[in-house]
Formats: C-alpha cells, sequence, structure tokens
C-alpha cells in the first residue's frame, strides 16, 4: 500500500489528502522523508563541481521538499486537532528532527562550500533576492554552530536536541491541563450571566460530557465568565486554575522544564560565543540588542502602570461599594472593569455580542481585503482535517492566489490562543507554488443551530490572524525561505497588528455588524461608544503585556535563574507590577517562549510591530483614507508580497519613507495625549 503523505496529491488545489491520511502513516511517511533529505545533503555536499549558487544555495532549499510537506501537515493536526497517538509522534519525532538538523548545519563538506559561494558573492551576478538568501542560509549555519569544533560542536547538538524535546512536553502538559479542567455550573450560578455566556457555557458543558453547562480553560469563555459572574468565589476559583496551568504538580507540571530549558540556552549562547541567549537570540531582528528591548518597554511601562493604578483605585471603590472590603484582586478587576465601561461609556457587551456575528466578521475581514488588495474569496469543498474547518479559494483577476483555511472553534484537541501556519507557503523555485493557508482560534462554540457570536477582542483576534494570512496569500518571491512571514521576528507581527485598525473602521462596522436576530446594523450611536471605548482599560491590558515581554527579557538577558518563579516574583516586584494584574503569560504557562526558540527573548515583539503599525494605519488616513488604492499598493509592494527578501527596517522604510517613533503607539494605546 502506499503512503497518502508520500504520494502525489491529485486533490483539488493538490491539498492534502485528509480523508486518506491516518495517523500509522507518520511515522513511515517521516523517515522515507528523512532518508530522501539526508541523501540529497549527501549528495550536495560530495559533489565533485565547483559550488555555485545553484548547485549549493538552491540545492539546498530543494534537499528536503518531502520533509516539509510530511512536517506541514502533521504539525497543523498536532496542534489543532490533538491526540494521544499524535502527542506521542511529536515526542518520537523532536529528536529525530534534531538531529537531521544538527547533521545539515555541522556537515562541514556542505558548510565549506556555503563558504566558497559566500566568499565569491561578489562575482556571481546575484539578484537582490538571491543575496539575500545566500547570506541569511550561511548565517543560519553559523548560528547553529557550523564553525564550532570538538567538544562544543557535540555538546550543541546534544543540547539542541534536549531543548526540542523539551518544548514539545511544555506545550503537551498546558494543553493537558487546559484539557482536564472545568467547572460545573449550577442553575443557580448562571444569576447575572448574559444569554451569549449561558449558551456557550451549555455548549462546552455538553463537550465536556456533563448534564449542564461548564466554563472550560478556553479564553473565549473564562474570560467573559470573570467580567460578568457576580460570584466572586466562583471567578476566584475559575481565576486559579486558569492561572495554575502548568503548576498543578504531577506529570503535567511545568516548572521544572522552564529551569532546564532556560538553562540549556545559556549554555546554547555560550558554546556559540555570546554572553547570553537573549544575545544570541535578538542579533538578526530589529532591536538587535536587549537593551534596545528594555528601553522600549520601560518607555511604555511606566505610563501604562500609571494608568493601571489609578484604574485600580477607581475599580477597587467601587468593589468596596458593593459591600466587599479588601483589596481589588485579579479574579475582581474584569468584573469591575465590565461594570465601570457600562457606567462610563454606556457600553454593554451583552448588548455589543450580538452584532458581531463570527461569520459576519469573516465576511468584514474578507471585504476588507477585496477592497484593498482586490482579493476574492469563494467557499470550497477539499478534504479536511475536522469537521469544523472551512475552505476558501483566493483569487485576483481570475489567477489562483491561495487555499485559505478557518478553523475558529475551541476544543479539547486544540491547543489554546490563535495563529497562523502554512500547509504550503509560496515559492517558484519548483514552480508556481502558491500557498495553503490556515487560521486557528479559539472562540466559544455556540449551541447547536446559533449563530456564534464573538467579544470585540475575538473579533480583533480574528482580524489579526487574517493579517497574517494575507501576508502568505500575497507572497511573490522566488525562495520558500524568504516567502511570506520569513521576516524578523519583531516585524512579522507588524500585517496582523496593522490589519486589527480595518476592524475600527466605521464604515466596515457599519455594513457587517449586524444583529443576529434582527439583521439590522449596529446602531450609529452604539457604534460611536463602541468606537469612543476603543483604549479603555488600555493601562490594564499594557501592564500584563509588559509585565510577560520584561520576565522573558530577563529571563535570558543574564544567568539562568536556579527558579524562574522566584525570579519571576523578583522582576514583577522591581517593576513594580500592580497586584491585581498580574502577568498574562505566567512562566509555567508561557507556550510563546517555552514551546519553541519563536518568541524567546522575543515576546516584546508584538509591541516593536505596534510602533510601526500605528504609524503604517496612519499612511491610509493621512492619504485618501483606509482603503487609499496607493498606499495599500505600497503595503503590498514593500511589505506584505516582498516576505523576508529585505531587512525589515529598510522593507518599512521602503514602505513610509522613514522609521516611527514610540509616540504612536502611547497614544493609540491613550496612554498619552493624541
Amino acid at each position: 500500500m502506499t503512503n497518502p503523505l508520500l504520494d502525489d496529491w491529485t486533490t483539488p488545489y493538490e491539498m492534502p489528502p485528509f480523508d486518506r491520511i491516518e495517523d500509522d502513516d507518520f511515522a513511515p511517511a517521516l523517515d522515507a522523508a528523512l532518508e530522501e533529505a539526508r541523501a540529497n545533503v549527501a549528495a550536495m555536499a560530495g559533489n565533485t563541481e565547483a559550488p555555485s549558487f545553484a548547485n549549493t544555495i538552491e540545492a539546498l532549499e530543494r534537499a528536503d521538499e518531502t520533509l516539509g510537506r510530511v512536517l506541514s501537515v502533521f504539525y497543523n493536526l498536532a496542534g489543532a486537532d490533538s491526540n494521544p497517538e499524535r502527542e506521542a509522534l511529536s515526542r518520537d519525532f523532536s529528536p529525530k528532527l534534531s538531529a537531521y538538523s544538527s547533521e545539515v548545519s555541522m556537515n562541514a563538506e556542505l558548510f565549506a562550500r556555503i563558504e566558497a559561494v559566500w566568499n565569491t558573492r561578489e562575482t556571481l551576478d546575484l539578484s537582490e533576492e538571491q543575496m539575500r538568501l545566500l547570506t541569511l542560509t550561511r548565517r543560519s549555519f553559523v548560528r547553529r554552530g557550523a564553525e564550532l569544533e570538538g567538544f562544543a560542536r557535540d555538546r550543541l547538538a546534544e543540547v539542541t536536541r534536549r531543548l526540542s524535546s523539551l518544548g514539545v512536553e511544555f506545550g503537551q502538559n498546558l494543553l493537558a491541563d487546559e484539557r482536564a479542567w472545568f467547572m460545573e455550573l449550577a442553575e443557580g450560578d448562571l444569576e447575572g450571566l448574559p444569554d451569549f455566556l449561558v449558551e456557550a457555557a451549555r455548549a462546552a458543558g455538553k463537550e465536556k460530557g456533563v448534564d449542564g453547562p461548564a466554563i472550560t480553560l478556553s479564553r473565549s469563555l473564562i474570560v467573559p465568565f470573570l467580567q460578568f459572574s457576580p460570584r466572586r468565589d466562583l471567578r476566584e476559583q475559575a481565576h486559579a486554575a486558569w492561572t495554575a496551568r502548568g503548576a498543578n504538580g504531577g506529570e503535567t507540571d511545568n516548572r521544572d522544564i522552564a529551569t532546564e530549558i532556560l538553562a540549556l540556552r545559556e549554555e546554547r549562547a555560550g558554546l556559540l560565543g555570546y554572553d547570553s541567549f537573549a544575545e544570541f537570540k535578538l542579533e538578526p531582528e530589529m532591536a538587535k540588542t536587549p537593551e534596545a528591548v528594555r528601553d522600549l518597554l520601560m518607555k511604555v511601562w511606566e505610563p501604562a502602570r500609571a494608568a493601571a493604578e489609578a484604574d485600580q483605585i477607581r475599580l477597587t471603590a467601587m468593589m468596596h461599594k458593593d459591600g466587599v472590603n479588601g483589596d481589588l484582586e485579579p479574579w475582581d478587576w474584569r468584573y469591575y472593569s465590565e461594570k465601570r465601561r457600562e457606567e462610563e461609556h454606556d457600553l454593554d457587551e451583552a448588548e455589543l455580542k450580538p452584532y458581531l456575528q463570527l461569520d459576519r466578521m469573516i465576511e468584514a475581514a474578507m471585504a476588507c481585503a477585496h477592497r484593498l488588495f482586490g482579493l476574492e474569496f469563494r467557499r470550497v469543498e477539499v478534504p479536511l482535517y475536522h469537521p469544523d474547518v472551512r475552505a476558501w479559494e483566493v483569487t485576483r483577476d481570475g489567477r489562483h492566489m491561495a487555499v485559505y483555511l478557518g478553523d475558529y472553534f475551541a476544543r479539547g484537541s486544540k491547543r489554546s490562543g490563535a495563529w497562523c501556519s502554512a500547509i504550503r507557503s509560496q515559492q517558484k523555485l519548483a514552480g508556481d507554488i502558491r500557498p495553503v493557508v490556515v487560521n486557528v482560534c479559539n472562540f466559544a462554540r455556540p449551541a447547536e443551530g446559533r449563530p456564534a457570536l464573538l467579544s470585540y477582542d475575538d473579533a480583533r483576534t480574528l482580524f489579526h490572524e487574517f493579517g497574517h494570512a494575507l501576508h502568505q496569500m500575497l507572497s511573490d518571491v522566488t525562495y520558500e525561505s524568504l516567502s511570506g512571514t520569513s521576516v524578523a521576528r519583531d516585524f512579522v507581527e507588524l500585517p496582523s497588528q496593522l490589519y486589527e485598525h480595518w476592524l475600527e473602521v466605521p464604515e466596515v462596522l457599519s455594513e457587517f455588524a449586524t444583529h443576529a436576530q434582527t439583521g439590522e446594523p449596529m446602531p450609529r450611536d452604539l457604534l460611536d461608544r463602541l468606537l469612543a471605548a476603543n483604549t479603555y482599560d488600555t493601562g490594564f491590558q499594557t501592564v500584563e503585556y509588559v509585565g510577560s515581554a520584561l520576565v522573558d527579557l530577563e529571563f535570558h538577558a543574564g544567568e539562568a535563574p536556579e527558579d524562574p518563579m522566584e525570579e519571576q516574583a523578583r522582576i514583577l516586584e522591581d517593576i513594580g507590577m500592580p497586584k491585581a494584574v498580574g502577568m498574562r503569560h505566567a512562566t509555567p504557562h508561557f507556550a510563546h517562549i517555552f514551546t519553541g526558540d519563536g518568541y524567546s527573548s522575543g515576546y516584546y515583539s508584538y509591541m516593536w510591530s505596534e510602533v510601526m503599525d500605528a504609524d503604517a494605519f496612519a499612511a491610509f488616513e493621512e492619504a485618501g483614507g483606509p482603503f487609499d488604492p496607493e498606499i495599500a499598493r505600497k503595503l503590498e509592494a514593500h511589505i506584505l508580497s516582498a516576505g523576508g527578501v529585505k531587512e525589515a527596517e529598510e522593507a518599512y522604510t521602503d514602505f513610509r519613507g522613514r522609521m516611527p517613533g514610540v509616540e504612536a503607539l502611547l497614544k493609540g494605546r491613550g496612554l498619552i495625549d493624541a
């Protein structure tokens, strides 16, 4: 029997044949793909022809195409629809893939050929994109240890393998904790909860196999519960479970894993000649140094903390007026903040939410993409990995641009959060390959037959991830290593955060924010109140984010802490973290930085990109408005289609003519006067 992962895919748009793929197919497919990749690398390294860009750099680009195809399918499933078999496969695959990566990066003959091409680069008449690929390929090899010898070389390979396994373990422990906990609610516990939350809780209880409603650790369920439940004891219980993820003791406890990860990262950086892991990690990013990151974060921290502390005083007074004595606690903030928002802006989430239907917000995101970039979206029937997933063909002027998949609802098999990934990335080296892009979210599932309703934060998340998807869909480069979101980590959030701004455009909400029962558009008065409250509670939101980013930075900027939990407490005390706020992601569930290296020393990236996104949207406002065609053309040409062909700062300057300062960010968050 043939393996569907290794066969030619004759499905529409050459989609993965999800209807034929079984979990038992992955291990043999991986082994075959690794064998093929190793053979390709060996042939390159042993090539007797003189090294050239084509037979070395381009050949390396294509060496592991089959491996990439197998892994893109597997890791999409492992994140969005996991099961015990896939979790076991993840643990098995991790050391194998790490070993392969080390073999390639430390292959002396292969690196010698790369060096030969590098040393003659000025004579090769390379295009800008080819020169960029050469530069990044060589840099990647050096940063993965190609210049090391002896013990250092062997030890780096061991450290890399162990880090890979620990990251998988951390993520699986977190998913296990999120999947295991839920809080059943009696009918009396529903008092004060809006209808949309009661319906979502009943749907969650059904999924968990209980007769009544339940609150789970899905953000789209637990956050509104903390906003609306008048039962302080239940809020405290739910908040405690949410913040204890990864720190419950037993087999799923992540605290020792975090300690080991930080120590191994420090060792890895030392082996490569860096003073700290943060210095190593930040070198290729826009920020370049830990000092630059710290400077940005502290410029934002001071006004944000002042705003949060002022809000804390106001919310504490509201709580005392309710007859609850003592300090405002973290499980109180959202409840009293929601009350305050209703008082000050006459804005009630329960009034707002029926206007934010999931299907209409998807339409809104796609309609904006059409007006800005001429993209058309058409629902299609193709093999998919779960019944929740929807598929669209994306075209422009009749040309196929991408397949877009949307996987929107929370379920026990899906890790928390929201993300964008590509099952296939755009490239031209192997033909005109167009991408297959996936947006994954964790919105509360509605009761059967009812429309899914989003909070405004949910709708912003949808637009955010769609911005990442556009970065993939509009990519137009030759080499996959440079395509789509293959850019500096502190630049990759620019397209996503920029796209959030179109949700705030009044004409977009006027057209697509329609009531789930009546179909009527959002009343202008409600729309005005919503937009007027756009910066409401940004002190809280900014403090919980920046606190997490500073902990991440300090964890990696010096010696690895022997006890990360003690170090976390020390850092938060030093910066004066308001007691009632806390970190957005505490260490045991800080998946961004511990499930892999992606955002380690890099959680600041969202804020670094926000400095640019506020300025980038201002370019539209300064021109003909949010849909100005010339600015949209420049955005696509210099950022969305260009991938990583240029350094991020150069790409942004090509678009905007200059780099912005932090003031636009502070004004956008309402932390200084506009």
